[in-house]
């Protein structure tokens, strides 16, 4: 906005000139039509998925659902995720002063204030861990490192939410992009490189299926931080854009790895997990000894 009659100077002859003064706005890098609709394909999708998730596991004993229970919580998280964004909700804006530079007058600022879907973070918080616990269990890596390896990915994350809301040239944003990367290249060790060393033991159609999930995974993972560098971290791109690369990848990481795995599982009974115990019986009570009973006096 120029405000020609806010400032004056003396012109030639002694007369009044003005001279405009830039009153600063603020500039909103915000979700637009396309975007929207995409927030509410990826609810859809997700709930669809969740429902044929659960079909899939109708017929499937509780001890061998291990698999299907896992996929099946990635998918609803996933959906409330996308229901909240899509419904205005789990966003906020990151505001940012920007320079404008102009050849005869003084430079000027204005406000550069982008939407930040902070609700999507806490959907890979969780979710990513789930994934992972499905490759560990998969690979039959031991509970050490799957341990290790979702609290990696999940420093992965929360650095990343951190880095989003960092001012854009300021080394505490990229230094928490940073860390996120480092964390990420312990989770490929943790899951990527440990597990392949110790999935060969369960044979070598497990060993093939492991390698072919865990490479699809892990790339389309690895494709997470370029896109964010570009949009998230040098604004590169719409908000829009992000919208659609973003909901693209949770559809192939979250949809397209769980229909694979469990196709997997019903053709290759080597990939399934028997769990007994609590996952299947819960705390039974019976064959229990209690102190102080007088019938065990």
């Amino acid at each position: 906005m120029i405000d020609l009659a806010s400032t004056t100077i003396l012109g030639g002859g002694g007369g009044v000139k003005p001279i405009p003064t830039v009153i600063p706005e603020i500039e909103y890098e915000k979700i637009h039509h396309v975007g929207a609709t995409t927030l509410w394909v990826g609810f859809a999708v997700m709930v669809l998925a969740s429902a044929v998730f659960a079909l899939m596991s109708w017929n499937i004993p509780v001890s061998k659902r291990v698999y299907h229970v896992l996929t099946t919580t990635v998918t609803i998280i996933a959906a409330l995720s996308y229901f909240a964004m899509a419904s205005g909700d789990g966003v906020s804006y990151k505001c940012e002063s920007k320079t404008d530079y102009h050849e005869h007058l003084p430079d000027t600022h204005h406000d550069v204030c982008r939407q930040i879907y902070w609700a999507r973070y806490v959907d890979w918080s969780l979710t990513t861990p789930l994934l992972l616990v499905e490759l560990c269990l998969l690979a039959g890596v031991d509970g050490a490192h799957t341990l290790m390896a979702t609290t990696a990915s999940l420093i992965m994350t929360l650095t990343g939410l951190f880095a989003a809301f960092g001012n854009q040239h300021t080394f505490q944003k990229w230094g928490w992009f940073t860390i996120a990367c480092v964390a990420y290249l312990f989770v490929i060790w943790h899951v990527a490189l440990h597990g392949s060393r110790v999935v060969r033991a369960k044979g070598d159609a497990v060993a093939r299926h492991f390698g072919g999930l865990a490479a699809f995974l892990f790339v389309l993972w690895t494709i997470y931080p370029i896109v964010w560098g570009i949009a998230e971290g040098a604004h590169r791109t719409s908000v829009d854009t992000s919208v659609v690369v973003y909901t693209v990848l949770d559809i192939l990481a979250k949809v397209g790895f769980g229909l694979w795995l469990l196709a997997i599982q019903r053709r290759t009974p080597e990939t399934n997990v028997d769990l007994d115990g609590y996952w299947s019986n819960g705390l039974a009570s019976e064959g229990r000894i209690r102190i102080g009973d007088p019938d065990n006096a």
